[in-house]
C-alpha cells in the first residue's frame, strides 16, 4: 500500500491492525481465504467508522453565505509546514488591502485545515499537553520538536506586531472563515483517547474544548474545498 493511501486511511480512523490486512490495490488481493476475510473485515471497519463519523456532527454550512465580495480566495492547508499556509492567507489579505484597496466587505478569505495540517486548528494547551511536535515529528527552525502551534501566540515567544496580525486567531477576528476536516480530526481525537484513556465520546468532547475558537468542523477537507469553490472562491494551494 502506498504511503499516501496508508496515511489517508490512518487519518480516516482505520486501526493499525486493519491497515495491515489491506492489499496494495483491489486487483492485488490474494485468493487465500484468510487474507480475503481479513481484508473484508478491514473494509467493514472503515465503512462502519465512516457511518459513525458522519453522524457525530450537525454540520454547519452557513459559512458559505458569509463568502461575499469581488475578491474571494480559499487556502488549502494540508500540512503544518511551520504554519505557512495560514500565513499566506493573511499575507494575501494584507497585500490586496494595500495594493487594490477594496471596499469593506469586498474580500473574503477561507482556510481549509485538513490532513496532516489538522493540528493547526488546535490551541496551545493541546500542543503542550499532548506533545504534538514530538508525536507528529514536527521540527522548528532550530531543528528541535516544535513545542507550540506556530500560527497562534505562544507564551514566552516574542511575535513582531506585523507578524502577529497574520496569526490564525487574528484572521478569524478579522472575518476569515476557517474550516477543519473531520476525517483528519479523528487522529486528534485518537491521540486524546490514547493518552488520557477515555472513551471515544469523552475524547472527542475534550478535543473539541481545545479547538481554536471560531474553527468550523466540516465532514471532510475536500467537502469544504469544493463548497468554497462553488461559492466563488479561487483555489490556492497554500502549502
Amino acid at each position: 500500500m502506498s504511503s499516501a493511501r496508508r496515511t489517508f486511511l490512518k487519518h480516516a480512523g482505520l486501526s493499525a491492525a486493519a491497515l495491515a490486512t489491506l492489499p496494495a490495490t483491489s486487483q492485488a488481493m490474494s485468493h487465500d481465504a484468510g487474507v480475503v476475510a481479513r481484508s473484508e473485515s478491514a473494509a467493514r471497519e472503515l465503512d462502519a467508522y465512516l457511518d459513525v463519523a458522519q453522524q457525530q456532527e450537525s454540520w454547519d454550512t452557513t459559512w458559505a453565505k458569509r463568502i461575499k465580495g469581488k475578491h474571494r480566495a480559499m487556502f488549502d492547508v494540508p500540512e503544518v509546514e511551520g504554519g505557512v499556509g495560514v500565513l499566506r492567507s493573511g499575507i494575501w489579505q494584507r497585500q490586496y488591502n494595500e495594493v487594490l484597496k477594496p471596499k469593506k466587505g469586498d474580500m473574503t478569505a477561507v482556510m481549509v485545515i485538513r490532513h496532516n495540517g489538522i493540528h493547526l486548528a488546535m490551541n496551545q494547551d493541546f500542543w503542550t499537553t499532548y506533545n504534538v511536535g514530538e508525536e507528529e515529528k514536527l521540527k522548528g527552525d532550530d531543528g528541535k520538536p516544535l513545542k507550540f502551534n506556530p500560527v497562534l501566540p505562544a507564551s514566552g515567544v516574542d511575535t513582531p506586531a506585523n507578524f502577529a496580525a497574520l496569526m490564525l486567531d487574528k484572521q478569524i477576528e478579522g472575518g476569515a472563515i476557517v474550516l477543519a476536516c473531520n476525517l483528519a480530526y479523528r487522529s486528534v481525537v485518537g491521540l486524546v483517547q490514547r493518552k488520557d484513556k477515555l472513551t471515544p465520546a469523552e475524547a472527542r468532547a475534550k478535543a473539541n474544548s481545545m479547538l481554536v475558537p471560531g474553527v468550523i468542523m466540516q465532514p471532510s477537507g475536500i467537502f469544504a474545498n469544493v463548497m468554497a469553490q462553488q461559492a466563488g472562491c479561487v483555489f490556492v494551494q497554500a502549502v
